[in-house]
């Protein structure tokens, strides 16, 4: 019979001696197992009658987390043990014990909760269809071993048991691939700039900075002996902006039927026709209204023309689009930017209204020719006029003048 009983300590514990206080130990190692049985036995049997109609409480679990003031977690595992370990009428396969074995080395007080927790892992680890001899041969050996042994014998043995059991082992899962993690945060800053931040993963953060680099090269120095003087993060930002570009064009880019459209911007019409004074994007910002007749020169934005009193005299008119049909014979004939020198291809190029639409200027490939980005910018800005000497520039393969002015007012 196992010790139970608890033995009075010295009043004077630091007078014992090593054999006294290694006896005092596992004395009340053993005592403290012997009970933590005992109490598994009372919740198997409250388990077993019903928590509920024993005190109210919707599982035996519940119950012992409120008086034992624990974790609703540590109640459930000691529950779980509990039935594990004792027959229990009414609950599981007619109250036959799982581990019976284990039970009775419990009683005696020769295992601890770890032993015991390990031992009922290795066991629900073996398949359904082993014998019951076979399986119950296994747990007789581990919880012999649980004896006098520790916690790594036991897995180790463990672990050749089921590797005699179940030599083939579960079969194996391809785990589900995880979806790649990628972030963007677009914040927009007191003073109208955006700030982009984020975090991609390690494909999709090399093709941006494959894809940005490719487009962040630096200008050759043109016929007028112009070089690029930016900087790398300001050629990888007009970078970004040409990408965008790209992305607006493209025709499966869903919701625009083809079209170049982004945006909405309100506008005065003096505004609009002088380029002077300010307009409201999407109601987040003001810009100048030289930049909105540039982005509406392409269908980057849908102006919201207001009259002198305010009232709405134009929302996005569609006649003024270019349409991807007049896009595609754009492409055809100017083969690219027609600003002499430069030699961006039609993809990176904007549909430019030599007459702006705001001043009566149709919407026909007459009216209209391919600028890239950057020269659409400089000829909107009137930086052609002062700084290049001239007003006009010369169109590859014009359809009928050979000169068209450089303002594109």
């Amino acid at each position: 019979m196992p010790e139970t009983t608890i033995p009075e300590l010295p009043q004077e514990l630091w007078r014992a001696g090593k054999l006294e206080l290694a006896h005092g130990v596992t004395h009340l190692l053993q005592v403290m197992r012997v009970a933590s049985a005992g109490l598994g036995k009372y919740l198997a049997e409250v388990e077993s009658r019903g928590a509920e109609d024993l005190f109210g409480y919707g599982s035996a679990a519940s119950w012992l987390a409120e008086v034992a003031r624990i974790s609703k977690g540590d109640a459930q595992d000691m529950v779980n043990r509990a039935l594990a370990l004792n027959s229990t009428p009414g609950v599981g396969d007619e109250g036959a014990v799982f581990a019976p074995a284990t039970a009775a080395a419990a009683d005696d007080g020769a295992v601890g909760e770890q032993h015991i927790d390990l031992i009922l892992e290795i066991l629900r680890k073996i398949p359904s269809d082993v014998p019951v001899e076979e399986r119950d041969g296994a747990e007789q050996i581990l919880a012999t071993l649980a004896r006098h042994a520790g916690p790594k014998e036991i897995a180790e043995v463990g672990a050749g048991l089921l590797a005699h059991l179940d030599p083939d082992g579960n079969e194996p899962k391809d785990p589900e691939p995880a979806p790649p993690r990628r972030e963007l945060f677009v914040e927009r800053r007191k003073d109208g700039f955006w700030k982009l931040s984020g975090l991609l993963d390690p494909e999709t953060g090399a093709r941006t900075a494959a894809a940005l680099d490719a487009y962040a090269a630096k200008r050759p120095i043109d016929e007028f002996g112009q070089a690029d003087h930016r900087t790398q993060p300001q050629r990888r930002g007009d970078a970004w902006a040409e990408l965008l570009d790209l992305a607006i064009a493209c025709p499966d880019q869903p919701g625009t039927s083809g079209y170049r459209t982004l945006v909405h911007v309100t506008v005065g019409l003096d505004a609009l026709k002088t380029g002077l004074g300010t307009a409201c994007l999407d109601f987040v910002g003001r810009i100048t209204a030289r930049e909105a007749r540039l982005a509406a020169c392409d269908c980057l934005m849908i102006p919201v023309v207001l009259g002198a009193a305010g009232e709405p005299l134009d929302v996005g008119r569609m006649k003024r689009f270019v349409t991807p049909g007049q896009r595609r014979a754009l492409n055809i004939r100017d083969g690219g930017c027609a600003f002499p020198g430069c030699h961006r291809a039609p993809k990176h190029c904007h549909a430019h209204h030599i007459r702006h639409w705001a001043d009566g200027g149709p919407t026909d490939l007459r009216n209209l020719v391919l600028l890239c980005s950057f020269h659409h910018r400089l000829i909107h800005h009137g930086d052609v006029d002062e700084q290049g000497g001239f007003r006009t520039f010369s169109v590859r393969n014009p359809p009928c003048s050979t000169s068209r002015p450089a303002t594109g007012r």
